[in-house]
């Protein structure tokens, strides 16, 4: 590593990260969730270098924003629907999010991708969420890896494909999530490696850069998502060069978050 790229490290280092808890559905009842609501509570508070934001399942959200008033901690939910309202059934909408306490949203998680979230669709809901003034966590991620280096262009097209018209400033109000399908769900060893974690994080920045300006492209947060847990989270900011995490199983772990948190110190 370069003297400046060692100085450039280190002045990331310092900026506050971003650490997104994606509670998918779980837990299964409201007193539970209370309690780890009450216990993250208690480890954002002690986090002063971490911007905590807390997705649990909408029915959950108006509980959360009555236990997070006056703390440090923002509010998420994990899904939108691109409409503000009409004959849409068991949808949810962007300003029932913000009224339900949501000022973040996660958009295109791969979990959704698979249920039936296209491109197209992810390009719509990221679009409303935006608009709405939501900070809009974009998930992206190949499902596997190839010796020829063909996920590179998969990442391209999946990025601007979800990102299609939209305009450089909707993208003050845009967090990506690079979260590869193949690391979701296993233990921190089988999770990426920093080095290739740091390319990747070098790729999504020349696309937005191509496509929008550098200066604004350079401003986007990007987090990674996969087995990230205690061991290896702080390696991953260093030298992985991310600005944070979206995180599943581990978000649901008091002591697992806790010691998380403790990385981005």
């Amino acid at each position: 590593m370069t003297k400046s790229e060692y100085e450039w490290n280190m002045s990331k280092s310092k900026e506050k990260k971003i650490v997104v808890a994606n509670w998918k559905m779980n837990p299964s009842g409201i007193e539970e969730a209370n309690e780890i609501f009450s216990a993250i509570k208690k480890s954002a508070k002690r986090a002063k270098n971490a911007t905590v934001v807390v997705c649990p399942p909408f029915t959950y959200l108006h509980s959360a924003k009555k236990l997070y008033a006056k703390s440090n901690i923002a509010l998420g939910a994990q899904d939108v629907f691109w409409q503000n309202s009409g004959p849409y059934t068991g949808e949810i909408s962007p300003g029932m999010l913000k009224d339900s306490g949501a000022k973040y949203v996660i958009v295109g998680h791969s979990e959704r991708r698979t249920l039936f979230d296209t491109d197209e669709i992810v390009c719509k809901k990221v679009g409303a969420a935006i608009r709405s003034g939501l900070v809009t966590v974009l998930c992206v991620g190949e499902s596997a890896r190839d010796g020829d280096g063909k996920y590179f262009q998969f990442l391209k097209e999946q990025i601007l494909s979800s990102l299609k018209g939209l305009q450089k400033r909707h993208l003050e109000k845009l967090i990506i999530a690079y979260e590869p399908i193949w690391a979701i769900g296993k233990d921190a060893k089988n999770s990426i490696l920093p080095r290739d974690l740091h390319e990747i994080v070098i790729l999504i920045r020349k696309i937005l850069s191509d496509h929008y300006k550098a200066a604004v492209a350079s401003r986007v947060k990007i987090l990674y998502g996969g087995s990230v847990a205690a061991t290896n989270a702080a390696e991953l900011l260093l030298q992985g060069n991310v600005d944070g995490f979206i995180v599943g199983r581990e978000s649901l772990s008091k002591e697992g978050f806790d010691k998380m948190l403790g990385a981005c110190l």
